[in-house]
């Protein structure tokens, strides 16, 4: 059974400190994380903390008209997804993502539904905003026995 943890990120700084500070340290090369959520919500700020987490040095932009990125340089390879102009595994698939996949970390927003497949184990993170608040709340499932324990860690700090 997966494992959830919910975590406040009242701006979108904490989402950026979060995917710094709390996830990064955590990540391993083969990990897949999806981040989902709607528009504006810091699905991008959450993985450019997560770069800055794993020390990579080049600037991490949103690929939305590129679709994928692959930075280098830090603790372990990024590689950074925007899937929401893709609407089929198949076009998931032409990306090749598996052919990096064991040796980088590798991020997919907008990937729920279309991306599982490429990994046994995957983190998906839920970012939802109060619009009347501005704040963000991220719910974090873990699927697969790795996860299991590093959610553990996370629910510690």
């Amino acid at each position: 059974m997966p494992l959830s943890l919910m975590v406040n990120l009242p701006t979108a700084t904490s989402t950026h400190e979060f995917g710094r500070d709390h996830l990064a340290p955590l990540l391993e090369p083969g990990d897949l994380i999806i981040a989902s959520g709607p528009l504006g919500v810091g699905k991008t700020a959450l993985v450019q903390g997560i770069g800055a987490g794993l020390r990579i040095e080049e600037r991490v932009l949103s690929p939305t008209f590129v679709i994928s990125r692959v930075h280098r340089g830090g603790r372990v390879p990024l590689v950074h997804v925007d899937a929401y102009r893709l609407g089929s595994v198949r076009e998931i698939d032409d990306l090749d993502l598996d052919a990096d996949l064991a040796e980088s970390v590798t991020v997919v927003e907008w990937g729920e539904g279309l991306v599982e497949h490429l990994s046994a184990e995957h983190l998906l993170i839920e970012l939802s905003i109060q619009p009347d608040l501005e704040t963000r709340t991220a719910i974090l499932t873990g699927s697969g026995p790795g996860w299991h324990q590093r959610l553990s860690a996370i629910m510690e700090l």
